[in-house]
């Protein structure tokens, strides 16, 4: 059933992808302006120049020449060489990467844990002070912008305490190794991974405390309380547990919007990630690095999305059976 699953998600993921590159081709392509522009008015240059810049970048050629060679190169993994750094896209991507991917791991797993458990605690006890004050609570912090809470973060925590650092993703020229360079790196995201974290835990502590009013009226739970169960164990084995499935399926849909909300929280923070480069590239008109920035976005939320999806047929073998049938 897994595989059967896979094989029809790899196979949508193709022309998921296809449409992407083609679609965000066609919308760069249709600004005004394009990377020899941006680079004469940062450096100055006469019509030689210009003429030069746009033979040397492929500019000079019609929009389907330069698609069809885009995705021509795609076929054999080659991204195509950055106007803005002058080093091929790939090698520019894997260095920054892995900055966005710590920062979106971390910032998932303190949003759906401490959001998750947050929201059973308000759960198991509909109605009362603890529930309502939650409630209130994650609706007044999903209202909060995420740029203004990282900026509020670091007048507090970074300018007025001086208990951690304001930005960036380590501190520069340390020569730290080892563990004491992960303990610098994990000192330096606590307050991006709270500014991004805490939004998505309102969502999440919200979702699972709807969930659970929702199963506290079914059947199975009644006669768990009938059983005589105490309540601890009904919450956790039964209340809990079923309400945990809505939350597994936002997970992969939020992924999207967490990696969005990181490009403006890279900024905030000066965190060397796929967001700055993104906003360097647009800066510049880079459109071959935007397009493989995007391009890998797309690609880390198909997968994230395809995890989801497998998880979910451990935890809802009915999932996997309908997919079985079809």
């Amino acid at each position: 059933m897994t595989l059967t699953l896979l094989r029809r998600r790899l196979v949508g993921s193709i022309f998921v992808l296809l449409t992407v590159v083609i679609g965000t081709f066609l919308l760069l392509e249709a600004a005004p302006g394009d990377a020899v522009d941006a680079y004469i008015v940062s450096t100055g240059g006469d019509a030689g120049m210009i003429e030069l810049l746009r033979h040397r970048w492929g500019l000079d050629q019609s929009e389907l020449t330069r698609l069809a060679n885009y995705l021509w190169a795609l076929l054999h993994l080659d991204l195509g060489q950055s106007v803005t750094f002058s080093r091929p896209i790939r090698d520019v991507i894997l260095e920054r990467l892995p900055n966005t991917l710590l920062l979106m791991v971390s910032a998932t797993a303190l949003s759906f844990g401490l959001g998750s458990a947050l929201g059973i605690y308000a759960g198991a006890r509909p109605g009362s002070f603890r529930d309502r004050f939650l409630s209130i609570g994650s609706l007044a912090l999903y209202a909060v912008p995420g740029f203004w809470l990282g900026l509020v973060l670091i007048v507090v925590f970074a300018v007025d305490l001086r208990w951690l650092p304001i930005g960036g993703i380590e501190t520069l020229a340390s020569d730290k190794t080892g563990l004491d360079r992960a303990a610098d790196i994990a000192i330096h995201l606590v307050l991006p991974v709270s500014a991004l974290g805490f939004i998505y835990l309102a969502l999440y502590l919200r979702m699972m405390r709807a969930g659970m009013a929702e199963v506290w009226r079914l059947d199975f739970v009644l006669a768990a309380r009938a059983k005589g169960l105490s309540r601890r164990r009904i919450v956790l084995a039964h209340v809990a547990r079923n309400a945990l499935l809505p939350l597994v399926t936002m997970l992969g849909l939020q992924s999207a919007q967490m990696l969005g909300g990181s490009v403006v929280i890279e900024s905030v923070f000066s965190v060397p990630g796929l967001g700055r480069l993104a906003q360097e590239a647009v800066a510049a008109r880079d459109t071959p690095l935007l397009l493989g920035i995007i391009l890998t976005s797309a690609v880390l939320v198909i997968f994230i999305n395809l995890a989801v999806d497998i998880a979910y047929v451990f935890l809802d073998p009915r999932v996997g059976a309908s997919e079985a049938d079809a």
